[in-house]
């Protein structure tokens, strides 16, 4: 028997592409969310999709014989998890997309990598920033100015407080990213079915009160959009994320972002039909840049012979 051991560069490869279908996944979850929103009430939305995807990882992990764990400590940190990376950025991306649309959306929930940097460097690093760091810091910033700022000027109204609200989403993803590092040693989907779990705890018995979901009549597309949600832009997406965190970092793995972004928003304006201002169109391309500058590695100088 023969086993195959994977070279660096295969490695490498193979993270870049999961990376890769993780963008896609996360990309594809702002426009199946607007989808879902229109006839399904964000709380119920988010219920459903942490309990399908929870149920769906429990099942594949009894099949693959995995264990969750049994550690009160763990579990302690698989409900952090769930409230920094799904239970309060995806109800607050979801009550956001009923009053702006997916691309907005995209772009102002996808700046995760800036605010994991800034969170790492306040209480985890202690080296200085870069100069190409505080370029990318600064650039992703002006980027969310731009795109918030222009509604700002006309009176805070519903639609600031909505892209405020997938700001604030994306600091808790930052957040989420760094926390995500307790889980190293943990099979990706134990942490991935742990939080979702934890996720639909809590959210499930706040729907039945305030939604009850029994009187709701969604639409054959949103029931759609929150199936597809639930398995690939959550269980699958959440499996790869959690694997990414231990091969790349916390960090690194939030590179997938400025691959979001304009599949995101491109996913927007094929299949929804939205349309950006040219401010908005501005502040995308500096949300881009300020993450790349963030996360694509510098070249190292080859050694002076």
């Amino acid at each position: 028997m023969t086993i195959a051991i994977e070279t660096p560069r295969q490695h490498n490869a193979t993270n870049l592409a999961l990376l890769l279908l993780l963008a896609t996944l996360w990309g594809a979850a702002y426009t199946l969310v607007k989808i879902g929103v229109e006839t399904i009430p964000p709380l119920t939305l988010i219920a459903a999709r942490t309990f399908i995807a929870g149920a769906i990882l429990l099942t594949i992990m009894w099949l693959r014989g995995i264990a969750m764990p049994r550690d009160p400590a763990v579990w302690r940190r698989f409900m952090i998890q769930a409230c920094l990376n799904s239970v309060i950025p995806f109800t607050l991306i979801a009550y956001a997309e009923q009053h702006v649309g997916a691309g907005l959306a995209t772009i102002l929930g996808s700046n995760a990598p800036i605010f994991a940097f800034l969170l790492a460097l306040l209480f985890v690093r202690h080296e200085r920033p870069t100069l190409r760091q505080s370029f990318g810091v600064a650039a992703g910033l002006a980027g969310i100015c731009l795109v918030v700022g222009v509604d700002a000027l006309n009176g805070l109204g519903q639609d600031v407080i909505a892209q405020l609200a997938l700001v604030l989403s994306a600091v808790l993803f930052g957040a989420a990213a760094l926390f995500g590092r307790n889980f190293n040693g943990l099979d990706s989907m134990v942490p991935a079915a742990g939080s979702m779990i934890c996720g639909a705890i809590m959210l499930t018995p706040l729907s039945l009160i305030v939604d009850r979901p029994w009187t709701l009549t969604p639409s054959a597309a949103s029931v759609a959009a929150l199936i597809a949600l639930a398995v690939f832009s959550t269980a699958l997406a959440f499996v790869i994320y959690f694997r990414l965190i231990q091969t790349l970092g916390s960090v690194g793995t939030t590179a997938q972002a400025y691959l979001r972004v304009p599949l995101g928003v491109g996913l927007g304006v094929v299949f929804l039909g939205e349309t950006l201002s040219p401010t908005v169109w501005i502040g995308l391309v500096c949300v881009v840049a300020g993450i790349a500058a963030m996360t694509v590695p510098q070249r190292k100088a080859p050694p002076r012979s």
